[in-house]
């Protein structure tokens, strides 16, 4: 039986040398790479039971209200998002949706005027992930033009991920030309 040790080390280099190659990335690149979800609610009727149900919005002062069970809006909406800085030391997240989705919050919201919109997100810090509310900004007018904006009940670095995971899912690379001019404005 003659066995061939030189084919198999060689093969054996090759899938090791290949392995590394894939599985070496830096935690900035891994963070760069993360997915976030983004799911829109809107506030309504606790009946009927099985089409709503009661959530815990806001960590610091926390306010139950009855959402429909079912997203109207996710991040598969999304056309880009941002993270913006309103001065001292505060920021809001903007973003915006994609056509079927300015369409459907164009719809939702001027049919609930004056309910909120129950806003969460699942997202990953590091090695940590989180899955809570994040924002309930009630709806003041109809939004016409596909875009949102809200303070979440987030740190900055926490804001970050999950604007960078709702890019990464919408394919948004940062280009200004994505946005138009309103939205890249400071408030």
């Amino acid at each position: 039986m003659v066995i061939r040790l030189v084919q198999f080390n060689l093969k054996l280099l090759l899938v090791a040398g290949l392995l590394g190659l894939i599985g070496c990335r830096t935690p900035e690149k891994k963070a760069e790479s993360q997915k976030a979800t983004l799911r829109l609610h809107v506030e309504t009727n606790p009946y009927p039971p099985d089409q709503s149900e009661k959530v815990k919005v806001l960590r610091g002062l926390p306010m139950t209200i009855n959402i429909e069970k079912a997203p109207f809006l996710n991040e598969s909406h999304i056309a880009a998002a941002q993270l913006l800085e309103t001065g001292d030391d505060s920021f809001l997240i903007m973003v915006k949706f994609n056509q079927q989705g300015q369409w459907l919050l164009e719809q939702y919201t001027a049919s609930n005027l004056k309910r909120r919109l129950a806003i969460r997100s699942q997202f990953r810090v590091s090695t940590n992930v989180y899955d809570r509310w994040i924002a309930a900004p009630v709806i003041t007018k109809p939004i016409h033009d596909g875009v949102i904006s809200f303070t979440p009940d987030a740190d900055r670095t926490e804001a970050k991920a999950m604007v960078q995971g709702w890019n990464n899912v919408s394919g948004y690379e940062n280009t200004e030309s994505h946005f138009n001019s309103k939205f890249t404005e400071t408030p």
